[in-house]
């Protein structure tokens, strides 16, 4: 089976990491065709993936665009999509993996006559969307589409609320390789050590740093945890969100929080920070399509809080194999946290439990099989 990918992004975000375990069966016969340059290129080539930046222009069209800004940004669009139309005449299926993939795959799928599949990794409401991007991803999902592919239940539901066809659209969640969390005492001790958190409750927030991610709510719960509670956070600014960081930083020095709370920026070693720490926070204050850090805590074998809404609540069963909080409530996030400081027995078979759920239910073999099924059936169709 031969694959055309198609990612707008250079950088690996949450729906790249995925790609990256999707394609790696592929890797012989198939092409990942990138819009932008940068460190995911690099990490499929170190997978030994073959990888192609089709274009170094960024597309000036993000998730909030009206319309104009969907039109003057047809002359980007134009050039990149008979670059994949060329392309795609050698494959077997287009596989669009973003937003901006997606408008290039479909005109791309229509002229050429190879199918498309495309991988909904987004919640598209006007939550996240303005009206005029969910109405044209609605459009060209339904009219050039063969398969959708739903990171959760949540992420398919409202799909077909926006007006998506049911019929086409499957759930997989994303699949992880167990052996790749299972971290070392000895790593751990040198990380805490590293990062001056040894005597510490450690609360870690993986994410990129952005509004919706709040981050700023788990600060404001800090300030009403124990004085042993120090928090990091994992990630930094993606798409403009700069201003957003200094928000942050100032947030931090309004509290007093300088000597409790680290930000360490884009990191590599996700499962050696993640062991590192004694509990898992996910603040999202808007529905997360799936949270793919809760399961990565997990792996770990870490307890989560995770905001009760979207994806997560798919994930995480409240107090079985981690806690649910009202999204945007920093009160109830404190007290969860300051209840787990107390609580170590409990953490300890929660975090048990989640590990082994976890393990099982997101196993990436048994996930890739799902989709390579799924691909198969679209091949025998066209």
């Amino acid at each position: 089976m031969k694959v055309l990918f198609l990612d707008q992004s250079g950088k690996p975000g949450g729906a790249e990491l995925c790609l990256l375990d999707i394609v790696k069966p592929f890797a012989n016969t198939s092409l990942v065709g990138l819009f932008a340059d940068g460190d995911f290129k690099k990490l499929l080539e170190t997978n030994h993936i073959p990888v192609q930046v089709l274009t170094t222009q960024a597309i000036k069209v993000s998730k909030e665009s009206g319309l104009f800004s969907a039109v003057a940004s047809l002359g980007q669009i134009l050039p990149l999509i008979y670059q994949v139309i060329q392309i795609a005449r050698k494959y077997d299926l287009i596989y669009a993996n973003t937003q901006k993939a997606l408008v290039v795959g479909a005109i791309a799928s229509f002229i050429s006559g190879v199918p498309l599949v495309y991988h909904l990794h987004d919640i598209l409401s006007l939550e996240h969307f303005s009206q005029t991007n969910l109405q044209v991803a609605i459009t060209l999902i339904n009219k050039f589409a063969s398969l959708v592919i739903a990171n959760s239940q949540a992420s398919k539901t409202a799909f077909i609320q926006a007006g998506g066809k049911a019929n086409i659209t499957h759930v997989v969640y994303n699949g992880f390789e167990p052996k790749n969390y299972q971290v070392e005492e000895t790593e751990v001790k040198k990380i805490r050590e590293e990062l001056g958190i040894n005597d510490n409750f450690v609360v870690g927030h993986f994410s990129r740093l952005s509004p919706w991610k709040g981050q700023h709510i788990l600060i404001t719960a800090l300030a009403n945890c124990r004085e042993n509670v120090t928090v990091i956070f994992v990630g930094d600014a993606l798409f403009g969100e700069d201003e957003y960081v200094k928000k942050l930083h100032q947030q931090v020095k309004d509290l007093g929080l300088e000597n409790r709370v680290k930000f360490l920026g884009f990191r590599d070693d996700i499962p050696q920070l993640m062991s590192a720490c004694d509990l898992v926070a996910h603040t999202s204050i808007a529905p997360e399509p799936f949270g793919r850090v809760i399961v990565e805590a997990m792996l770990c074998g870490k307890p989560v809080v995770a905001a009760k809404a979207g994806g997560a609540v798919e994930l995480v069963e409240d107090g079985i194999n981690g806690f649910l909080v009202t999204p945007n409530n920093s009160e109830e996030l404190a007290q969860i946290i300051n209840n787990y400081v107390e609580d170590k027995v409990n953490i300890l078979e929660i975090a048990n439990h989640a590990r082994i759920n976890a393990s099982h239910r997101f196993n990436g073999d048994f996930i890739n099989y799902k989709i390579q099924e799924l691909l198969k059936t679209v091949i025998s169709k066209n």
